[in-house]
């Protein structure tokens, strides 16, 4: 049976990997960290391994590998997206992947894939003039720390002509278990749709079964040394993307408020202020609203579709109907 290690194997797009890989028959091992939630890695057959950044990974690879084989295919989920300490981002985006990495090379049990999950942040702003979409030859300007990790990570396997990767760069992935857009929801629910700033904002978005789809597409591809933007290849207002969870909510009435982002950037401010103090991340701070006040969150899917043959199976509309009647089930809504 092929062996397959999945990292930051219980959060919202890792769980995934792991229950899909189980469905095609893989070995999986699940990367996760002593504290780590485990509600979503429930099936018996799932080996649970916690990898040892920053203390000797190499040698806990090799004798991994020693008694149970190498991994014929790693999928790199683990990283942070929030943080009170920027810091955080350049030492667990960047500098654990490039461990993990070296790890994997100087024990010579390089993978034959090894897919990293960067985002469209790591582009950064998108042409807020024009509204063109981010092409893989455009020319990365990531105005955020989590950006910036991400891609430095990506800079460093490209610098390894030698090791067989794959980065995919998803835009806003929503669906069940995810909990950035349940707030959103939640917030329809209530009836209060929070609006930020009064220029348009475009927006690109990718369900969890595409993107999942999309990754073991190019596990099973002879492809490597690549690298894609992944979105549906639909384009939307903010204000149509709720419009469709109000439908799906069948709210009728919504208020809708609209911040100035002047006024954001001031909430940012002391919600960095909160982080400093609590030693929490905070759901606002001035680089997540660096990204929220972002106007072109598209994408150039092409070179996906080419490559691939991708095309997805839900609209944003058929992914929030299933996403909703998930997080009501769950009782989370």
């Amino acid at each position: 049976m092929k062996k397959m290690l999945v990292t930051g194997a219980s959060g919202f797009i890792g769980s995934f990997y792991v229950d899909e890989a189980l469905k095609r028959g893989w070995d999986v091992w699940a990367g996760i960290r002593r504290h780590s939630n485990r509600a979503f890695l429930t099936d018996p057959s799932i080996h649970l391994i916690d990898l040892n950044y920053g203390n000797g990974l190499q040698q806990q690879i090799e004798q991994h590998v020693a008694q149970y084989g190498k991994w014929e295919c790693v999928i790199h989920c683990a990283g942070i997206t929030k943080s009170p300490d920027e810091a955080d981002f350049y030492n667990i985006n960047y500098e654990y992947t490039k461990q993990l990495i070296d790890a994997l090379r100087n024990s010579g049990n390089t993978p034959s894939i090894f897919i990293f999950m960067s985002s469209m942040a790591a582009y950064g702003p998108g042409d807020e003039k024009h509204y063109t979409p981010l092409r893989s030859d455009s020319t990365p300007q990531p105005n955020t720390a989590y950006g910036k990790s991400k891609l430095i990570a990506e800079q460093y396997l490209q610098s390894l002509p030698d090791f067989p990767y794959i980065i995919l760069r998803p835009t806003g992935v929503y669906g069940p278990r995810e909990r950035d857009y349940y707030v959103m929801a939640k917030m329809v629910q209530r009836g209060v749709d929070v609006a930020l700033g009064f220029k348009p904002q475009l927006l690109n978005f990718i369900y969890i079964k595409d993107l999942v789809n999309v990754c073991f597409s190019a596990i099973e591809s002879p492809l490597h040394n690549k690298d894609w933007f992944v979105a549906d290849g639909d384009i939307y207002t903010s204000k149509a993307y709720t419009d469709i969870v109000k439908n799906v909510l069948h709210k009728k009435h919504v208020f809708r408020i609209t911040f100035p982002l002047f006024v954001v950037h001031l909430i940012s401010v002391f919600g960095a202020l909160f982080c400093k103090v609590t030693g929490k991340p905070s759901l606002i701070s001035p680089d997540k609203i660096r990204i929220m006040k972002q106007r072109n969150w598209t994408c150039d899917i092409t070179p996906l579709e080419r490559d691939l043959g991708f095309k997805a199976s839900y609209n944003l509309q058929q992914g929030m109907e299933e996403t909703i009647v998930w997080y009501k089930e769950n009782g989370w809504l």
